[in-house]
């Protein structure tokens, strides 16, 4: 085993160096080394700080750095998105929060379908993109299973960052930039986050979000009823009854959080707890892990490895485009995640080269948009035994764009998750089956792979990841290296990345990765598409009795240059 860590350890050396920095604007560990957190940003991390200061555990240290995201973060996550949250509390219990965006009941099978084909930037861009939020019915429940704090403690350290205002950075300045034009189309979102004349706010110019502050203050004072049935709702209500959409207040009002039930694998040694459907993440990344494992992985060469990872990726992928959707509307088998099915799937794997036979369509996919990083994860556990593990998204930059005059808050675009067309790609390239059919009061299909990691019936890790589909084979690659190869989590996370979603048929290879390993791989078949950077996971490792918090080190390194 010694020899494949320190084979795999070439392929991280543009990047080990800095997942070997504290990181500690990202990651900390309270004073008395009892509570740590690890999120994308620094600011929301100092507020979970904030907030375990007070009194709080991780479950309030969780939430609040979901709050702060919704300011400092927005264009990837906020209240007007959705999440998964899996969580084992200090009493034992392991459970999964469905706060997932569900379809209006307007909402119909065919309802982006324009001349017999899907218009993409119906389920994107404006009103009819929009699914309903669950994050703030999720979250309140995550408070009320295992918080210490009220959900009013929480809250009212972001609200008052979204008043005070902070410098813009730099990934988000980016955004901006990115998304202007569309953001222009709407007058409450070009008034945050555009000049008077539609022009992107610059990096490190104040950014104050008023509204949305007042919007927390009053989730604060009145919890989430104010979100679900009081003006929250009705204004959205309103505001979409004017502008062509379906969403109602009574949409609003009908929301709930589901409580789902995990899906448990064994991997190393380990068991794995994921978040089921309508995540795909816990069955794939069960699935994948379970294909590697028919395999003596010590005894591969690194790039037989890579070859054998994209292998597994592959299969796991089509299966995800034919049988994965909210199972509450269809049947999922479960024995995806089965080791006897990935004993027939490794049976069809040659280490030689490239499996050709797996057919499922093969759309045209917008790359650049394929790889872009949405979503955000939040890891967050301490010494009384509560470890969390949060994924949240508004789904693309800004979501639908579409910001609800005098609330703040930016709706997502989750509808674009749904199968709009059988075949038809989504802003991520992937297409899906009538599994994952629009329908009302149905929830879209997700990638999101919040994940828990138990050695002896204890927990010894919490992770997840953002960036669309990469989020399955980051956690994938994550979990690989560090149970099986036992690195620890920062140098794990540090090793070149690949990413092959089945479709399109393209392996994508992060630039750290050797170039004779790249060489090798193309030999065995494989059409490589080289990419700078993929992905931001966050985690949290117990390692010789202390809570070890990771941040994405290609993030901080990413900002590190920007700044």
């Amino acid at each position: 085993m010694k020899k494949i860590v320190l084979a795999l350890s070439v392929c991280c050396i543009a990047l080990v160096a800095h997942a070997e920095l504290p990181g500690a604007d990202y990651a900390q560990v309270s004073p008395d080394g009892k509570v740590a957190v690890a999120s994308v940003n620094p600011e929301a991390t100092r507020i979970a700080m904030e907030v375990v200061k007070r009194g709080g555990n991780a479950v309030d240290a969780a939430i609040s750095v979901a709050f702060a995201l919704g300011v400092v973060d927005g264009h990837n996550s906020g209240i007007g998105g959705g999440c998964f949250i899996l969580v084992r509390l200090a009493d034992g219990r392991i459970l999964a929060i469905d706060g997932r965006e569900m379809a209006p009941a307007a909402a119909t099978r065919d309802m982006y379908i324009v001349n017999g084909k899907a218009d993409p930037e119906l389920s994107r861009t404006g009103a009819l993109a929009v699914g309903i939020p669950g994050s703030v019915a999720a979250l309140d429940k995550l408070q009320k299973l295992g918080g210490k704090l009220t959900f009013r403690d929480v809250i009212l350290p972001s609200a008052e960052l979204a008043e005070k205002g902070f410098p813009i950075s730099p990934a988000l300045a980016e955004r901006m930039a990115a998304t202007a034009d569309n953001l222009a189309k709407f007058p409450a979102s070009a008034a945050i986050y555009l000049d008077k004349n539609n022009q992107p706010l610059p990096a490190f110019s104040i950014l104050q979000q008023k509204d949305l502050a007042v919007t927390y203050r009053a989730i604060a004072k009145q919890g989430p009823r104010y979100f679900y049935h009081g003006d929250f709702a009705k204004k959205t209500g309103r505001w979409m009854a004017a502008n062509g959409g379906v969403v109602t207040d009574k949409d609003f009002a009908n929301y709930q959080v589901k409580m789902r039930k995990p899906i448990v694998s064994e991997f190393a040694g380990y068991t794995l707890y994921g978040f089921p459907p309508p995540s795909s993440g816990g069955v794939h990344v069960a699935q994948i892990l379970n294909i590697l494992e028919q395999f003596d992985l010590d005894a591969l060469a690194p790039a037989e490895r890579y070859h054998l990872i994209a292998e597994a990726m592959k299969f796991a992928f089509a299966d995800r485009a034919h049988w994965l959707g909210d199972s509450d509307f269809t049947k999922v088998p479960l024995s995806l995640a089965d080791k006897r099915y990935a004993q027939t799937i490794a049976k069809k794997i040659s280490l030689e080269k490239t499996t050709a036979d797996i057919a499922h369509g093969n759309p045209d996919v917008d790359i650049q948009h394929l790889m872009n990083k949405h979503t955000t994860h939040i890891a967050a556990a301490d010494m009384d035994g509560n470890w969390v593990a949060i994924t949240s998204t508004v789904n693309t930059s800004f979501g639908s764009k579409v910001v609800i005059p005098g609330t703040g808050v930016v709706l997502n675009n989750q509808m674009d998750d749904f199968s709009a067309q059988v075949g038809a790609a989504n802003a991520f390239g992937l297409v899906g089956s009538d599994a994952n059919a629009v329908a009302a009061k149905k929830r879209p299909l997700s990638s999101m792979s919040p994940t828990l990691v138990f050695k002896n019936n204890e927990p010894v890790m919490t992770l997840g990841a953002a960036g669309g589909p990469t989020i399955i084979s980051q956690v994938v690659q994550t979990l690989l290296y560090s149970l099986n190869d036992s690195m620890p989590v920062e140098k794990a996370m540090a090793q070149a990345r690949i990413h092959q979603q089945w479709n399109p048929n393209v392996l994508f290879v992060e630039a750290a990765m050797p170039v004779e390993i790249q060489q090798a791989l193309q030999k065995k078949g494989h059409d490589l598409k080289i990419w700078p950077s993929m992905g931001a996971s966050q985690a949290i490792q117990l390692r010789d009795g202390k809570l070890v918090p990771v941040a994405e080190p290609r993030v901080i390194l990413q900002n590190q240059k920007k700044n």
